[in-house]
């Protein structure tokens, strides 16, 4: 398993409080070790399914802080069982909250935070703070040193987030999600791997939780692997699930993605960044002004 970093993929859905959601989270923890995962990943704001409220002060009632049990209690599980866990939680902070996510290294030390920089602003979403940066950190699985990065579901629909987590160093990108990955949204994660040559895991609700419908993923970002494909590229697709609940894994080739991203044209290779001002801009033009918008 040297060259395999296997991520599983935790499509459960949540239950009626903070105190089960634990509970059934780490229990999925447990499984997923037994079939020999490196980093277990949970959907979006697991702490409290996703549930968003209509005004501020509620979604504050429903934030937890870092040194919560909930915190603590996959931390606990990620050194009891030597294996990291990608937790999420709508997370306390001294304004409004954010939804974050965190890693925990096998050894149970939170080794990456962060906030989802594209909250839905269209929606209860704007009553969180976003996020202010992407981050990579480097995570130790025992049998890998591999950079791995985090976006939140709505981050993905911004190509700048991906792009960012690369010029970082990250190998594997970890997505959270909460909403109907339809053919176009999973499209836009193939992409994201792709243009990158990134890894990219992303972990959603399965169908019956509001607004959801599994389809959990993963993609190594690997289209042209001499010997493996023809002229037409290869499907960088690992893993795709279905709507039910259940843990699915994700193996990712590591040496063979490293070997790739030595070797190929994609990612920061030939890129022009002094021709890319633009994007930077806070100029907006119609017909993208939308008056509810944060910058």
């Amino acid at each position: 398993m040297k060259d395999i970093v296997r991520v599983a993929l935790v499509q459960i859905r949540p239950l009626g409080s903070i105190r089960e959601n634990t509970r059934k989270g780490l229990a999925a923890c447990e499984k997923a070790k037994r079939n020999g995962a490196h980093i277990a990943l949970f959907p979006e704001m697991f702490s409290c399914g996703y549930a968003l409220y209509d005004n501020p002060e509620k979604m504050k009632a429903a934030a937890i802080c870092d040194n919560s049990e909930y915190v603590k209690a996959f931390c606990r599980k990620a050194a009891r069982l030597d294996m990291a866990i990608g937790f999420t939680l709508l997370r306390k902070t001294d304004g409004l909250p954010q939804n974050s996510f965190f890693l925990a290294d096998r050894h149970g030390n939170i080794v990456l935070k962060y906030s989802k920089v594209h909250t839905c602003d269209f929606d209860r979403e704007k009553f969180l703070q976003p996020g202010d940066d992407f981050y990579v950190s480097e995570l130790d699985t025992g049998e890998q040193k591999l950079k791995i990065g985090a976006m939140i579901c709505y981050d993905r629909e911004f190509p700048e987030s991906a792009r960012i987590l690369m010029l970082k160093g990250a190998e594997i990108i970890l997505v959270p999600n909460a909403c109907p990955m339809e053919i176009n949204r999973i499209s836009q994660l193939r992409g994201r791997a792709y243009e990158n040559m990134v890894g990219i895991a992303t972990a959603n609700y399965p169908a019956g939780v509001p607004d959801c419908n599994g389809y959990s993923s993963a993609f190594d970002g690997m289209a042209y692997i001499e010997g493996v494909t023809d002229r037409m590229g290869r499907d960088t697709l690992i893993t795709l699930a279905g709507e039910e609940e259940g843990i699915y894994y994700a193996d990712f080739p590591i040496t063979r993605m490293r070997a790739y991203r030595q070797n190929e044209v994609h990612g920061n290779a030939y890129r022009h960044p002094s021709k890319y001002r633009l994007l930077v801009s806070e100029d907006v033009q119609e017909p993208f002004i939308r008056k509810d918008a944060r910058r």
